[in-house]
């Protein structure tokens, strides 16, 4: 079978003086040149790239952007440079460390009537914003579905980000995740935390399958792994992603016990006990006893109503009356009150960090 190689062209007015950039600034290697007697045409390679510099090329110089784990031992250490032929060369970071934005606080309500549009995002799924301002960049949570059921067309891939839950509302879905067997249904009440840059992929939906999906840091990046084959042939519940442990917690038979909040119960993820502290959530409803106002101490605390109604008051603010599909964030020291729940109310509230404390009023 034949290789087939791409190149990238770009321009030069003078040849002579762009080969010892490309070969001795950049470490590429010259692999052609031509015609001998007066060189118009040459081709580069390196870092992944094959690059034909042209005399009169009609393309614009571009700019090259290469990423290495030395970027400070690359170039003597210079982060910008334009070669001779007018291309811009930029040196990053193979792998950046990841920057965690200062949580701007604010108090949110989104309501599913506010009729926020649906973006059709990766692998065609359809994503609503829960958190408009993002807080300033620190989350990102979103309403997520699956119009019509069947195979999803996704790959092998996995996020950097510092927390991920992925908790399913209605209808199920199929993931294959690294290290955790073959693959598992996620239904309605289920949920899984995914730890920083495992591997996963969505294998099948049924149709209008629903989640939630909260990330931290609100922009990260997702990489698409063209190696890796899942499920991976061993099984590791115990291993750790950067300290979190793989998560799925079912709904069904979970023990529900008391809540932070006086007038509600609960049940617990074990996700606070997963990422040490790092995020915590909590499936909530309806107890005994009159709710009360109280604030917390918590960076963020998110919360989404996935059945039933309920009043959230906050102090100096008009009551929002909440059903099915509407979220809120509320900042620390903020008091507030969720009031007149009905007998079929259920959230999901979602708390960074994971340990907190609430103090009632």
């Amino acid at each position: 079978m034949s290789e087939t190689i791409a190149e990238i062209r770009l321009p030069t007015d003078e040849l002579r003086n762009d080969i010892p950039f490309f070969t001795k600034v950049l470490g590429m290697k010259m692999d052609m040149i031509y015609p001998a007697d007066d060189p118009r045409t040459a081709v580069f390679s390196g870092h992944g790239l094959r690059l034909r510099v042209e005399k009169g090329a009609e393309e614009s110089p571009g700019t090259i952007r290469i990423l290495t784990e030395d970027p400070d031992g690359f170039a003597e250490g210079q982060r910008r440079l334009t070669a001779p032929n007018g291309t811009k060369i930029e040196i990053e970071e193979r792998h950046p460390p990841m920057v965690m934005p200062e949580t701007v606080h604010s108090f949110v309500v989104r309501r599913l009537k506010d009729q926020a549009p649906w973006i059709i995002g990766r692998a065609g799924m359809h994503y609503r914003d829960l958190v408009p301002d993002r807080l300033g960049g620190s989350i990102i949570a979103s309403h997520i579905r699956i119009p019509d059921g069947g195979p999803v067309p996704d790959m092998v891939h996995f996020h950097r980000v510092g927390f991920q839950l992925i908790f399913c509302i209605h209808g199920w879905v199929d993931v294959v995740y690294e290290d955790q067997g073959d693959k598992m249904r996620l239904t309605a009440g289920d949920c899984f935390i995914q730890p920083p840059e495992i591997r996963h992929r969505v294998l099948e939906a049924s149709d209008n399958v629903q989640v939630i999906e909260i990330g931290v840091p609100a922009e990260h990046v997702t990489e698409i792994d063209h190696e890796m084959t899942l499920p991976t042939p061993h099984y590791r519940p115990e291993r750790e992603w950067q300290g979190q442990r793989f998560v799925y917690n079912k709904a069904e038979g979970a023990a529900w016990g008391p809540f932070r909040l006086p007038g509600y119960i609960c049940r617990d993820t074990t996700i606070a006990e997963n990422t040490k502290g790092v995020a915590g959530v909590q499936v909530v409803r309806r107890g005994n006893g009159d709710p009360q106002w109280a604030a917390h101490d918590t960076d963020i605390h998110f919360t989404f109503v996935m059945n039933g109604a309920v009043t959230l008051e906050g102090e100096g603010r008009e009551p929002y009356q909440l059903e099915q599909g509407d979220a809120f964030v509320v900042p620390p020291g903020m008091k507030t009150r969720l009031s007149a729940p009905s007998d079929d109310v259920e959230l999901l509230e979602v708390t960074l960090p994971g340990v907190f404390n609430t103090s009632l009023a």
